[in-house]
C-alpha cells in the first residue's frame, strides 16, 4: 500500500472524527476540506464539492463533501441534503442555414420599395421561407453553482449571400473636395464589386463637417454663407444625404450634388456623425438581419467628449437619434461630442462594423482608435479616394473571414472561450477568435461559464446575457439561474420556521440551524446580547479555545461571549477575522508581486484559493500546460522538460543541454543546416554538387527568397551559412510553423569576393607611370617657361630705366684723339 493511499485513509478518518465529535479541525484538514468552516447552507452550496444537511437535530458538521464523507450521507436522510446540480437545457436550436432567395428578395422589397431595383425584386418574391442562421443553438437555460465552471457548445458558420448594408460617412470639409468627385464615379463600381460577395447589397451616404459654433466654425455672417473661397454650402454637423438603397445611380447623383463646406480647426465633428449614423436605425435604413458596415472617410482627426466646452457646450451626449425630416442633426450645438466608450457601446448594441478609411497622415491615430471600438478596422485612403473600392473589399474580406466571440455578461459572470478553429482534430485552445474562414465553414466554440460570486441584489441571481459573434446581429441567449441559497432558507419552505422553540423563540430555523435576531446569539440563540455582549465568559471559555493546551480564548483575536467567539473587526473593511475560534482571516495568505495571492485568487483562512488557471501557494503559477506545448505538437516541453508555472524547465542529460521556449532547441546538438545545404545551392543559386535532374528529384523543399537572411532568436529560427567552391558565402534560415512544417528563407544573392583583373592592374600601373612622367615633364617645362619670362621681364624693365642712348655702346672708344692748343688763336 503506497504512501498516498495511506494519507487519504488517514485524512478521511480524521475528518470523520472531527465532524462527529466536534473537536478541533487541524489546519491541514481545513485546507483539504473547504466545507469545514461553512456555517450556513448558502455559504456551503456556494463552495464547490460541498453539500448541506438540513436535517433537524443533526449532530456533526452539516456542510460536508459527499464524495468523501460517506458517513454523513448515511446519517442524513437524502431529502434533507442540499447539493444542487448544474442543469443545462437547450430551449431553441435551429440548424445553421443560408437564407432562401425568396426571403432575401422580400426583405429588400419591404425595406427599399421606393427604388426601381427593389420593385423588380419584389415582383420575383413568392413565398417567405427562412432566414439565414449563422449561430446555433439560439437559446439555452443554465442553472449553475457558484465557482463551478460549465461548458456549453455553440457552432458558427458564415451564411452564403448574407445581406450587406454599407453606409458611407464622408468628411465634406474643403480638403475633401477632390475625394467627393472621385467617390461619385465609384458608386457603381463599388456595388458591382460587392455583388460578387452578395447579391443583397445596399448603399447609403452621409456627410459631416463640425459644430457651427466658435472656435470650430467662423460664425461671422458672411463666413457662415461661404466659409471658404471654394465652399458651396454653409457648415453643418451631420446630414443623412441618402438612406440605404440598392440604387447605386442614386448614390452617385447624391454624392455629386453634395456641397463642400469648411471649418476653422483641424479636427472634425466625425464622432457626432458616427453616433447619429448608428443610433438612427430607421432613418438610415439599417436592416435587422444584415451585416452592417459603416465606412468613415476623412483626412483629419476628431473631436471627442469634453471638447464641446471650448464652444460653451457642456451637456453630455445622450446617445440618441436627433435627425429632422431633412436628415440634419438638430442637437449639434446643444450637446457635446460623444466619447469613445459611448461609440463602442452603440457599435456593440447595434452590431456595426466600423471601417476607418483615412489618409496616411492620420492612419496612426485611427489605428489606436480601432483598438477601443469592437470589430473596427482601419485602412489608408489614397489622396483622391480612388482606392476606396479595394479598401472596402479588403476590409470586408478581413471582417468576414474571421469570427470573434464576445458576450455582455455582468462582472459576476466569467465567460472563457475555447476552440480548435479550423483544425477539427486538434486540441482545444483558449481563444475567442478564429481566422481564415470561408463561406459555409463551421467553427465550434465552447463557452465556459462560471459564476464567480453571488450579486448582492437577489434579483440579479437570474440573469439573461448574450454570446454573439462581433458584427453579426445574431446571438446565443443564455438564461442563467445562480444557486446562491437553499430553498429551506426561504419563507414558505418546511425547513423555514420563525421564532422556533428550538431557537428559544429568539430566532428562525433555516435549514436545520438557528438564525438569531439582532438581540440574541449562540448556537440556539440562548445568549442575550444586552446582558453578555462584551464580557468574557469564564465559565464557558473552554468552548472558545482551540484546545486545552492554551488559555487564550478565540485565538487572541476575539472575545468569548456566551460560549462563542465574537471576532475583532479590522480597520480595513475588506479584511475580516472569522472561524469558530477566530483562527481564520482573509489577509494572511502568501503574496506575489506585492499582491495578495498574486492577484489571481482570494485568501480564505490563510490559504489562497486560486483562479482556475493559476496554482501555487501564492497563485503565481499557471495551472494549464497549454503554454508549454508548441503549436503542432502534443508533447509537453517537446518531451525534453517539465512544465512549471506555465513555463518549460528543460533537461540537461549526458552533456546535452536543451533550451528554447518549448525546450525544442539544442545548442550542443547538430542542426539541420547541412541537410539543406546542397538543395539550397541548386534551387536558389544553380550551383553545388547536385545536377539539375538530381536536384528536381531529391529536393522537395521550397525555400522563400528574401533579400537578406536574418534569424530571429525569439521565434526559434536557425541561421545557416556556408562558402561554396567559388569562395562565395550563401546563407539561409530554417524554422517551423504551427503545424511543424519546415520553413526555409534563403538569401537572394550570394556574397562573393570581388574579381581581380591582373592585366588591367598591369596596364593601369604602366599607364600611371607614363602619365606621371608626362606630368613631371609638363611641370618642368612650365616652371622653366615661367622662370624665363620672369628674367626677360626683368631685363626689359632695366633697359627702360637706362640713361644712355640705346644706339651707342657706352664702353666704346674711338681709335684717334684730337687735342686743341689753348694758346693758339688761329695763327699759322
Amino acid at each position: 500500500m503506497n504512501k498516498t493511499l495511506i494519507m487519504k485513509i488517514l485524512t478521511i478518518a480524521l475528518l470523520t472524527l472531527g465532524f462527529c465529535h466536534g473537536e478541533e479541525i487541524p489546519q491541514k484538514l481545513i485546507i483539504q476540506n473547504p466545507c469545514v468552516l461553512k456555517q450556513t447552507c448558502h455559504e456551503c452550496i456556494q463552495t464547490p464539492t460541498c453539500a448541506w444537511c438540513a436535517q433537524p437535530a443533526f449532530d456533526g458538521k452539516r456542510c460536508f463533501q459527499p464524495n468523501i464523507n460517506t458517513n454523513v450521507l448515511s446519517q442524513c436522510e437524502e431529502k434533507f441534503i442540499n447539493n444542487p446540480d448544474n442543469v443545462y437545457s437547450i430551449i431553441e436550436s435551429r440548424k445553421l442555414q443560408k437564407a432562401s432567395k425568396s426571403l432575401s428578395s422580400s426583405r429588400i422589397s419591404s425595406s427599399s420599395s421606393s427604388s426601381s431595383s427593389s420593385s423588380a425584386f419584389s415582383g420575383s418574391a413568392s413565398t417567405l421561407a427562412h432566414e439565414a442562421v449563422q449561430i446555433s443553438p439560439q437559446k439555452v437555460s443554465l442553472k449553475l453553482r457558484i465557482n463551478e465552471a460549465y461548458r456549453i457548445s455553440l457552432n458558427y458558420a458564415q451564411a452564403e449571400d448574407y445581406p450587406v448594408d454599407l453606409y458611407y460617412l464622408m468628411d465634406l470639409s474643403n480638403s475633401m473636395e477632390d475625394d467627393k468627385e472621385k467617390l461619385s464615379k465609384l458608386g457603381n463600381l463599388l456595388a458591382e464589386s460587392m455583388q460578387n460577395i452578395t447579391s443583397n447589397f445596399r448603399l447609403g451616404f452621409g456627410s459631416f463637417v463640425d459644430k457651427v459654433v466658435m472656435p470650430y466654425v467662423n460664425t461671422v455672417p458672411k463666413n457662415l454663407e461661404k466659409p471658404c473661397p471654394r465652399c458651396e454650402a454653409s457648415p453643418y454637423g451631420f446630414r443623412n444625404v441618402m438612406t440605404l438603397s440598392p440604387d447605386t445611380h442614386k448614390f452617385a447623383v447624391k454624392v455629386q450634388r453634395a456641397q463642400v463646406s469648411g471649418n476653422l480647426d483641424a479636427p472634425e465633428g466625425g464622432f457626432d456623425a458616427i453616433m447619429q449614423a448608428i443610433v438612427c436605425r430607421d432613418e438610415i435604413g439599417w436592416r435587422e438581419r444584415a451585416r452592417r458596415l459603416l465606412l468613415f472617410s476623412t483626412d483629419a482627426g476628431f473631436h471627442y467628449a469634453g471638447d464641446g466646452k471650448l464652444g460653451g457646450i457642456i451637456k453630455p451626449n445622450d446617445g440618441r437619434c436627433h435627425l429632422d425630416n431633412d436628415g440634419n442633426y438638430t442637437h449639434s450645438t446643444l450637446q457635446d461630442y460623444p466619447s469613445i466608450s459611448q461609440i463602442n457601446l452603440k457599435v456593440k448594441q447595434n452590431s456595426i462594423n466600423m471601417i476607418f478609411a483615412v489618409t496616411a497622415e492620420q492612419i496612426h491615430v485611427y489605428e489606436r482608435l480601432k483598438q477601443h471600438i469592437e470589430g473596427a478596422s482601419a485602412g489608408i485612403l489614397s489622396e483622391n479616394s480612388e482606392n476606396v473600392v479595394d479598401l472596402v473589399k479588403d476590409q470586408y474580406s478581413k471582417i468576414s473571414s474571421s469570427v470573434e466571440m464576445k458576450d455582455n455578461a455582468t462582472s459576476s459572470i466569467k465567460v472563457t472561450y475555447w476552440s480548435n478553429c479550423l483544425d477539427k482534430n486538434g486540441p482545444l485552445k483558449q481563444t475567442n477568435k478564429c481566422d481564415g474562414l470561408k463561406v459555409g465553414t463551421v467553427v465550434n466554440f465552447q463557452a465556459e461559464i462560471e459564476v464567480t460570486s453571488c450579486p448582492p441584489n437577489r434579483k440579479d441571481w437570474h440573469q439573461i446575457f448574450q454570446i454573439y459573434p462581433v458584427g453579426i446581429d445574431e446571438s446565443l441567449t443564455v438564461a442563467l439561474d445562480m444557486h446562491c441559497d437553499c430553498p429551506c432558507e426561504n419563507v414558505g419552505h418546511p425547513g423555514y420556521l420563525e421564532k422556533s422553540p428550538d431557537c428559544h423563540g429568539a430566532g428562525t430555523i433555516k435549514c436545520g440551524i438557528c438564525e438569531c435576531d439582532p438581540m440574541h446569539f449562540g448556537r440556539t440563540c440562548e445568549c442575550d446580547a444586552n446582558n453578555n455582549r462584551h464580557g468574557n465568559d469564564t465559565n464557558k471559555g473552554s468552548s472558545c479555545r482551540a484546545n486545552n493546551e492554551t488559555e487564550i480564548n478565540c485565538s487572541g483575536r476575539g472575545e468569548c461571549n456566551c460560549g462563542q467567539c465574537d471576532c475583532h473587526s479590522r480597520t480595513n473593511p475588506e479584511e475580516r477575522v472569522y472561524g469558530q475560534y477566530c483562527e481564520c482571516d482573509n489577509f494572511s495568505c502568501d503574496r506575489s508581486g506585492g499582491a495578495l495571492c498574486g492577484g489571481h485568487g482570494k485568501c480564505d483562512c490563510g490559504k489562497c484559493e486560486c483562479n482556475p488557471e493559476w496554482i501555487g501557494a501564492s497563485c503565481d503559477c499557471h495551472a494549464i500546460n497549454e503554454t508549454c506545448i508548441m503549436d503542432g505538437s502534443s508533447e509537453i516541453c517537446s518531451g525534453r522538460g517539465i512544465c512549471e508555472c506555465g513555463q518549460c524547465k528543460c533537461f540537461e542529460e549526458n552533456g546535452i543541454r536543451y533550451s528554447g521556449t518549448y525546450c525544442q532547441k539544442c545548442p550542443t546538438c547538430p542542426g539541420r543546416c547541412l541537410e539543406f545545404k546542397d538543395c539550397i545551392q541548386c534551387l536558389v543559386y544553380k550551383t553545388g554538387p547536385l545536377s539539375p535532374e538530381e536536384c528536381e528529384k531529391t529536393c522537395t523543399i521550397k525555400p522563400i527568397i528574401v533579400p537578406v537572411a536574418e534569424a530571429n532568436e525569439d521565434k526559434d529560427e536557425n541561421m545557416c551559412s556556408y562558402y561554396d567552391t567559388e569562395d562565395c558565402r550563401f546563407a539561409y534560415v530554417y524554422s517551423y510553423d504551427q503545424s511543424g512544417k519546415i520553413i526555409i528563407r534563403a538569401q537572394e544573392e550570394r556574397e562573393c569576393p570581388p574579381q581581380v583583373y591582373f592585366m588591367g592592374i598591369i596596364l593601369g600601373v604602366i599607364g600611371a607611370i607614363v602619365l606621371i612622367g608626362m606630368a613631371l615633364l609638363l611641370l618642368w617645362k612650365l616652371l622653366t617657361t615661367i622662370n624665363d619670362r620672369r628674367e626677360f621681364a626683368k631685363f626689359e624693365k632695366e633697359r627702360m630705366i637706362a640713361k644712355w642712348d640705346t644706339a651707342e655702346n657706352p664702353i666704346y672708344r674711338q681709335a684717334t684723339s684730337t687735342f686743341k692748343n689753348p694758346t693758339y688763336m688761329g695763327r699759322s
